[in-house]
């Protein structure tokens, strides 16, 4: 006789604890970077940057000499060195960035799209709240960072000319959108989805019960949608019921992409 295996069965409290035991563990992850980024931020500022510093101080001495080829030299060397300055700069900025802590998400996420712009060519569009509120300082952290991704990943793969940010507070969610009419992908059968930093994203969002979705089509563009609630709260089943929903409404009142809406992924 042909014994039968049958598969253990799986309570429901235990595979809840068990996800919610997972999510803990993530946060912690994310909360363990974001501390490691500002410790090497501060090794680069207190250390590299003073470095540099003071070897452009020398140099400048050294330009100031009456030997002309030498100065002429010396001069190239500076631009150089500017140039590596600058580079640390930005660097630090975005491993720890000052205007998050100081000034909020709003004024943050203003910077990182201009510099952005500024680096790419870009052009920008914003739409974001005069005043979002208080919001938990892990949230504005996770938003920034995706918006980072978003943004790197339109850089690296999209070609496109023109790109929209978006942000709003509905109700206990905190909704971001960005958007892009480059080349797009198809969302269904592009192999190399997983590499355009979308696993990431979506397992950033998850730790806090959020979620990330991509509508795409090839030659018509990308908006990533990013919703995150702002209570802890929330049975990790209700989490992902409203997340399905929360930032519905705002990502079809988006009139700057021409991607079609079938072509999405949750």
């Amino acid at each position: 006789m042909r014994s039968v295996v049958r598969p253990p069965n799986r309570n429901p409290d235990t595979v809840r604890d068990a996800k919610q035991g997972s999510s803990r563990l993530s946060r912690r992850l994310l909360e363990a970077q974001e501390e490691e980024r500002k410790r090497i931020s501060r090794e680069l500022h207190d250390g590299t940057g003073q470095s540099l510093m003071v070897l452009r101080l020398q140099l400048g001495m050294l330009a100031s000499g009456k030997d002309t080829e030498v100065t002429a030299k010396v001069q190239e060397a500076m631009k150089v060195l500017d140039q590596l300055i600058e580079d640390v700069r930005r660097i630090i900025g975005r491993l720890s960035p000052r205007v998050l802590e100081e000034l909020g998400l709003v004024a943050a996420i203003r910077s990182e799209v201009r510099e952005w712009s500024k680096r790419t060519g870009m052009e920008p569009e914003l739409e974001l709240p005069q005043d979002l509120g208080p919001i938990p300082h892990e949230i504005e952290v996770a938003i920034y960072r995706l918006l980072q991704e978003a943004l790197h990943n339109i850089a690296k793969h999209s070609g496109a000319q023109k790109f929209k940010v978006k942000l709003e507070h509905k109700k206990e969610w905190l909704c971001l959108h960005v958007e892009d009419d480059g080349a797009g992908f198809s969302v269904s059968s592009d192999p190399h989805i997983q590499s355009h930093g979308l696993s990431g994203m979506r397992e950033r969002s998850a730790a806090l019960g959020g979620k990330v979705r991509v509508r795409s089509s090839k030659g018509a563009g990308t908006t990533i949608s990013v919703s995150l609630p702002l209570r802890k709260t929330v049975s990790a089943r209700k989490s992902t019921r409203e997340a399905d929903t929360a930032c519905a409404e705002i990502t079809h009142s988006i009139p700057f992409a021409k991607q079609s809406a079938s072509a999405k992924a949750g």
